[in-house]
């Protein structure tokens, strides 16, 4: 108090006043003296302290404080920093209270003289603690500014502390995270990289800045072994470039920060990864990151690090590093190759492989961003190109979209779920099934342009002879093939939530793209597309988004896609001829003007082309394009328009045409008329006015093929209208069979009772032919003039229509139009008819089918009597190589004798008898019988025995006359017999057949003739009795019979025993002796059980029956003794004969009849089970069995089995 009172004593007024403000006056006594600077001014720091952060005073009386303490301290250093540092805390308090009224005050002049106190004050004590205390206090004050703006006053204060004592910045970086705060600012970050940026050199930085650059502060820090520092200098760096990476980047470019970045992605430090990869990811904003080689140095450990990071539990970490691979990736220029070596390019395909299968649905979507930009020419270009490897990127990837789409599918929640998670969950699906679809098209692109490099076709180090599956086409074709299973039908369920125009932007230029990178494949591809509705999917995009000028890429994209594929369906038609490449190329200039001009919807365009209204040029070539679309979508079955309104305004195209006298393009024409028959209802037809028109736009088309497409409907269309059928009928019919694939095999010889269903293409036929018969006619022309595939088609077609419509008498229109075919044949190619069409034998075939399908017992009409005529003198102009013409026709004459009333047969048989020609073809054939039984002959040869045999019969019984013998060697004949040829069995039974007609007639035929074989011995006199035979020709048929028999044919085993039947009566009526001979042969009775062997129940056989009986006949004991008689009885007992069949029950009838006629039956149990057999045996009629078809065709071969057997 005496020293305050001293001091003021004697002091004049003015200045007393002075001294007076710089005290605090209501606190003042309380101060120590030592606190009061002893020169003027007159100072208490105490006042100070208390006086500054007082609200009460003044901010004019605090600037005045702070004015004289700057004097002071100027013009008294020494003596105020002793006076300050007399109490480190009261120091500490000090610069507290400085720092704290810096920011309490918004004058501008109060702050910087504040700033001013404060580092005059801080440089000149050099006090550790009192710098730390004041470093501290601007951390906590910037960390709580929100904004640059708030914390001015701060950053002024540092940049200037910094100035004035150049450590202190080693020292916020080391010792406080302060840079890391700092360096949010964007003025600070400009204030301290002033002088280190502005593209300087390195040699500039270095020589200039010296030890005070920021860049290589941070550089010696990264350099340091100390984790910390490595980490906030990073930090640090991430925080100036975050303001500019364009303005701040290349100083620290310049310093070569980047490769110590690099080499710190090996660290085993989660945070200090972090931290590289941020500011790696900053610098590639930068071209010069690139053009220095960085990323060329730094991509191994990148790949390595991405690679390490995948296998910890850090999301985060994995996001940041695919996010800098991707920058990379991206922004890496195309002259500078990234990946130097395919072994680094095949490890990083596998990392971002692993990466895209994350179960994270975070870290898969920033792997597929990188899988597109990896996906680029310059970075796969490393021979060899690792095809195999991007194929298993390419599946993790889209296996990853299709899992991710499917687990929204599955969580789609029940009953009322937020719209907004549905939503949300719809959204967050499209962005990945966008993502992926970019990485696929980038995939696509690279296919494409590895087409041009010869190069990278193939994997150059590939073994020669190993399978070549590392190449440029496998690759290829995987890309079409995983489209198709994956890509398609992820987009297709993700359009029935939502349709984003962008990603189907992505997806149709997928698909365009795949037309070039599998060409071969182009065709197929367009043709499951269009079938799988994709001109109608790119209509409704085009109408719902492409109006106007909008979404001109996605409207671009959808006419480039229709284009192709349009041209593709054009070009490889599936049911029509492809186009002219003049046609191609004019529909290829219609379609590039047209389909941009399209986005209307589907009623819009069915008006449109409705309009009969006068059509300008690109009006028309709009049209076209429209009606294009219709018939294409049409032909793959996406009929996405009204079938009836579609009728009209084709209709109406077409009058217009015709009103304007206009010719449409033939592929226009050809559309018009398809959609014209697929659309017409069964109950609707065109007027008079509209056929009309179709016909004269038809009459200036040079061949209805140009503008034909296949369909029944097409055919019904032309059929159906008179006008267009008398002048198109042929030709349409003609070109339906010739395209039409459905084959009716399968048919041919299916019974009635198990009729598969027919194709719809032949069910449309055969309604036409039930309405309209008379297209049979045109059938049959068809099968004589058109070329051999065609014909048979349309053979096996009208063969399949009269099998399943008996109902429809169609035969004599069929029978008198071929009359007319084969009498203009005959008359045109009378010398040699083998020459006048193939198809004759297809024909011929068809009118023998339509003879087998006539009733037993039909009386012949005088139509069938002439094709008789005209079939016979047909065969009479053949040789027995014309095997095609002569088959059908045997088959033909025989089945007339044999499916015809005894009236009939006679009439027919004299007709045939008078062809003299047909007599010496058959004898000519008949000759031929011991030639190669395998060749195609054989079934010729089987005819002509059977038709000899029949005419043999008939001329015998009837007493006709004969213009013609035919001579027979019986040597020959017993030596086929004996010697048959493999697979000969109806060849034999044929000859059988003949010779047991000629036993029956004692061979005294009128017919045929045996004439003797070369020289012959003198006859013995046993001979004499059994003339024309001699015993050594009975002894060889027997034999001959004896081993067909044990062949066990059914059918050859009938005929032997008919021939051995007729054989024995012939011997019996000459030399009973003999007869009775060769019935008791014990070699007959090995033979016997060698037949009974067959089977269980083989005695009922009828050919068994029918041999017991004959042996029983004779009393052939030996061959069958009474013993054995009864346990055949015992068996026919036991048996169920209601199952046996007709001609089996008729030879147990002869069987019981022989043994009834003996008469000597011993045992009286055996009488009576005779006697009941023979009441139980139901009569033939009655049996439970169907009747077994008399008339067969066997291998081509016209057969009655009754003739055979009989």
């Amino acid at each position: 108090m005496a020293v305050r009172e001293a001091a003021t004593v004697g002091t004049p007024g003015p200045r007393r006043e002075e001294e007076a403000a710089l005290l605090f006056q209501r606190v003042h006594y309380r101060h120590d003296p030592r606190w009061l600077l002893p020169v003027t001014p007159r100072l208490c720091l105490a006042c100070a302290l208390e006086l500054l952060p007082e609200p009460g005073v003044s901010l004019l009386r605090k600037k005045h404080m702070l004015s004289c303490f700057q004097d002071a301290l100027v013009r008294h250093t020494s003596l105020v920093t002793q006076l300050v540092s007399q109490d480190q805390r009261v120091c500490i308090r000090f610069i507290s209270v400085l720092f704290g009224l810096l920011h309490s005050v918004e004058d501008g002049s109060v702050t910087d003289l504040c700033i001013e106190v404060i580092i005059q004050l801080t440089t000149q004590l050099k006090l550790e603690q009192t710098t730390r205390c004041l470093l501290d206090e601007c951390h906590k004050e910037l960390c709580n500014m929100p904004s640059m703006r708030g914390s001015l006053a701060t950053l002024t204060l540092l940049g200037k502390l910094v100035d004035a004592i150049p450590a202190l910045a080693d020292e916020l970086v080391m010792e406080h995270g302060l840079l890391r705060q700092l360096l949010k600012y964007d003025l600070f970050v400009s204030m301290i990289m002033n002088k280190d940026e502005l593209g300087e050199s390195a040699k500039n930085i270095e020589g200039s800045s010296g030890d005070t650059s920021l860049p290589l502060v941070l550089k010696k820090l990264l350099l340091s072994r100390d984790e910390t520092l490595q980490v906030a200098s990073a930090h640090c760096i991430t925080a100036v470039l975050v303001h500019s990476p364009a303005k701040h980047a290349p100083a620290f470019i310049h310093a070569d920060i980047p490769e110590f970045l690099f080499e710190h992605l090996s660290s085993s430090s989660e945070m200090l990864v972090s931290s590289s990869y941020n500011c790696l990811t900053l610098l590639t904003e930068e071209p010069l990151f690139f053009s220095k080689c960085h990323t060329v140095y730094g991509i191994e450990a990148v790949v390595r690090s991405l690679q390490g990071s995948l296998e910890m539990n850090n999301t985060e970490l994995h996001k940041q590093g695919l996010l800098l691979f991707t920058e990379i990736l991206t922004r890496q220029p195309e002259e500078i190759k990234l990946f130097t070596n395919s072994a680094m390019c095949r490890d990083a395909g596998r990392a971002l492989q692993e990466a895209v299968s994350s179960p994270v649905l975070e870290v898969a979507a920033e792997a597929v961003k990188a899988t597109s930009a990896f996906l680029r020419k310059d970075h796969q270009s490393a021979p060899p190109v690792q095809y195999r490897e991007l194929q298993s990127l390419l599946e993790a990837m889209l296996n990853r979209c299709a899992e991710f789409s499917q687990t929204l599918l599955n969580r789609r929640p029940l009953g009322h779920a937020s719209s907004r998670d549905s939503e949300k969950a719809i959204l967050q699906r499209g962005k990945f099934l966008l993502s992926t679809l970019e990485g696929f098209r980038s995939a696509c692109r690279l296919a494409i342009e590895f087409q041009s490099e010869p190069s990278a076709q193939e994997n150059p180090f590939t073994v020669p002879s190993a399978k070549k599956e590392d190449t440029l086409e496998a690759f290829s074709e995987f890309l079409l093939s995983a489209c198709d299973s994956l890509c398609i039908p992820m987009v297709m369920r993700h359009l029935e939530q939502t349709t984003h125009p962008a990603l189907m932007e992505v997806f149709l230029s997928i698909l365009h793209s795949l037309f070039v990178i599998v060409p071969h494949m182009k065709e197929k591809f367009s043709k499951k597309l269009a079938a799988s509705s994709f001109i109608r999917l790119t209509l409704e995009l085009k109408a719902r988004f492409c109006s106007g000028l909008s979404h001109s890429a996605l409207n671009q994209v959808c006419s480039n896609f229709l284009y192709y594929m349009c041209l593709n369906l054009l070009s490889a038609p599936e049911k029509t001829g492809p186009p002219s490449e003049e046609e191609l190329s004019a529909v290829s200039e219609l379609l590039q003007h047209g389909l941009p001009q399209i986005s209307s919807r589907s009623p819009e365009s069915l008006a449109f082309l409705s309009d009969r209204q006068y059509m300008e040029g690109a009006a028309r070539q709009r049209q076209y394009c429209i009606l294009l679309l219709f018939y294409l979508a049409y032909i793959h079955e996406d009929r996405f328009v009204s079938e009836a309104e579609l009728f009209e305004a084709v209709q109406s195209f077409l009058l217009s045409l015709q009103d304007q006298g206009e010719r449409p393009p033939l592929v226009v024409f050809k559309a018009s008329i398809y959609l014209l028959a697929i659309c017409q209802d069964k109950d609707n037809t065109l007027r008079e006015t509209m056929v009309s028109a179709v016909r004269k736009f038809l009459e200036g088309i040079p061949d209805l093929q140009l503008v034909y497409t296949h369909h029944p409907l097409l055919l019904r269309f032309f059929l159906s209208y008179p006008e267009l059928m008398s002048r198109y009928g042929y030709r349409v019919l003609e070109l339906w069979f010739s395209w039409e694939d459905s084959s009716c095999e399968e048919l041919d010889d299916v019974t009635s009772a198990g009729q598969p269903a027919l194709p719809t293409s032949l069910a449309v036929l055969f309604q036409l032919l039930r309405s309209i018969p008379s297209i049979l006619l045109i059938l049959l022309d068809l099968i004589y003039s058109s070329p051999m595939d065609t014909a048979h088609k349309v053979l096996i077609s009208l063969r399949t229509f009269l099998r399943r419509n008996e109902d429809i008498q169609v035969g004599g229109l069929i029978r008198s139009h071929f009359l007319l075919i084969l009498q203009r044949l005959l008359v045109e190619h009378g010398a040699s008819p083998s020459e006048a069409s193939g198809n004759l034998p297809l024909l011929l075939s068809l009118l023998s089918l339509m003879q087998l399908k006539n009733v037993s017992e039909q009386e012949l009409d005088s139509m069938a009597m002439k094709l008789l005529h005209q079939v016979s003198k047909l065969c009479g102009k053949c040789s027995p190589t014309d095997v095609d013409i002569l088959q059908p026709s045997f088959n033909f004459l025989y089945w007339s004798l044999h499916q015809t009333t005894p009236s009939s047969q006679k009439r027919a048989a004299a007709v045939l008898l008078s062809s003299t020609g047909l007599m010496e073809l058959l004898e000519k054939m008949l000759a031929l019988t011991l030639a190669k039984a395998d060749s195609p002959r054989t079934g010729l040869l089987c005819s002509a025995w059977l038709l000899t045999a029949s005419f043999s019969a008939q001329q015998h019984k009837d007493s006709l006359q004969v213009h013609q013998t035919l001579s027979v060697e019986m040597d020959q004949v017993l030596k086929a017999l004996s010697f048959p040829k493999k697979k000969t069995a109806l060849l034999s039974a044929a000859i059988l057949c003949f010779l047991r007609t000629a036993l029956r007639q004692s061979f005294s035929s009128a017919l045929v003739a045996l004439v003797p074989s070369g020289a012959q011995p003198l006859p013995a006199a046993e001979d004499t009795v059994l003339a024309p035979l001699r015993t050594s020709q009975v002894r060889s048929l027997v034999i001959g019979l004896q081993n067909l028999l044990v062949q066990k044919d059914p059918l050859l085993s009938q005929a032997c025993v008919g021939c051995l039947e007729a054989l024995l009566d012939y011997l019996d009526a000459r030399s009973p002796d003999i007869a009775l001979h060769v019935a008791s042969q014990p070699w007959n009775r090995f033979l016997l059980f060698t037949l009974l062997d067959a089977g269980e129940n083989s005695f009922l056989r009828p050919e068994i029956l029918r041999l017991m009986t004959l042996f029983m006949r004779y009393r052939s004991s030996s061959v069958l003794s009474h013993e054995e008689v009864g346990d055949v009885l015992q068996g026919v007992a036991l048996a169920d004969l209601s199952t046996l069949s007709n001609t089996t029950l008729q030879a147990l009838h002869g069987f019981f009849q022989q043994l009834q006629s003996m008469g000597h039956l011993a045992d009286h149990s055996m009488a009576q089970t005779l006697q009941a057999s023979l009441e139980g045996l139901p009569l033939s009629t009655s049996s439970g069995q169907p009747p077994l078809q008399d008339m067969l065709c066997l291998g081509g071969v016209a057969v009655s089995l009754s003739h055979i057997r009989n």
